[in-house]
């Protein structure tokens, strides 16, 4: 109880300095220009207090339980000698964790409540959340084997940049937004942790630093698999 309690009064300043700005804007908005009933009003509030309160129970989960997690996992997984086990695990919590994104629900829902739209919702969610996976597993590859990053995003830029060319028209604005939602309170804490932990004990020149630019790399796989349907539709 008093971890807690130690952790909530180190949090609770940098969450309200983060929601600050947002409730404070609105609020000279509701003075000056928008003028909402006071019910409505009252509502913001209301939720802003609740939005403040999940913030700290998102960040007591993530640096407490998902963090040490998967460094954990990251950290075992070389230990177990097989390069098709790592490759494997990445790739499944890639997918897992991204198809839990809010971000990624959000963005499905509403593609899929457009009329026209050329993908349903289920199928573009799998869609990002493939996306993910693969290249997940492309990055801990990288970071198994010492490879450059560098050569893995030239590939991912190039590809990035001939695919709109060849795909259908509706897909190409979708495919970037399908990248921008991959990193989000799920996913980037559960990859990240994944790839320090398994930088940390394979200990190669850059040490734990090999770790980062999993994200990066990641959030190109949903524009890349995206593009892709649309050329191949």
């Amino acid at each position: 109880m008093g971890a807690m309690l130690a952790f909530v009064r180190a949090k609770l300043p940098e969450v309200l300095r983060a929601i600050a700005p947002l409730v404070g804007s609105v609020c000279a908005l509701q003075v000056t220009l928008v003028h909402a009933p006071l019910p409505q009003f009252l509502q913001f509030l209301a939720g802003s207090v609740l939005a403040v309160l999940g913030m700290l129970l998102l960040f007591a989960g993530v640096e407490h339980g998902i963090l040490p997690m998967g460094r954990y996992i990251g950290a075992e997984l070389p230990r177990k000698g097989s390069i098709a086990l790592i490759l494997a695990v990445a790739a499944a919590l890639g997918f897992v964790t991204t198809i839990a994104e809010p971000d990624v629900m959000i963005l499905s829902a509403q593609v899929g409540s457009i009329a026209d739209s050329p993908v349903t919702a289920q199928a573009l969610a799998y869609l990002i959340a493939a996306g993910v996976g693969v290249f997940s597993a492309a990055a801990l590859w990288r970071i198994a084997h010492g490879r450059s990053l560098t050569l893995l995003l030239a590939i991912s830029f190039a590809l990035m940049v001939v695919l709109p060319l060849l795909a259908a028209p509706g897909f190409i604005p979708l495919a970037f937004d399908a990248g921008s939602v991959t990193t989000g309170v799920l996913s980037g804490p559960v990859l990240l942790a994944l790839g320090l932990g398994l930088s940390s004990v394979l200990a190669r020149h850059a040490g734990s630093l090999d770790g980062f630019g999993l994200l990066g790399l990641a959030s190109t796989g949903p524009v890349i698999v995206v593009l892709l349907i649309g050329w191949l539709r």
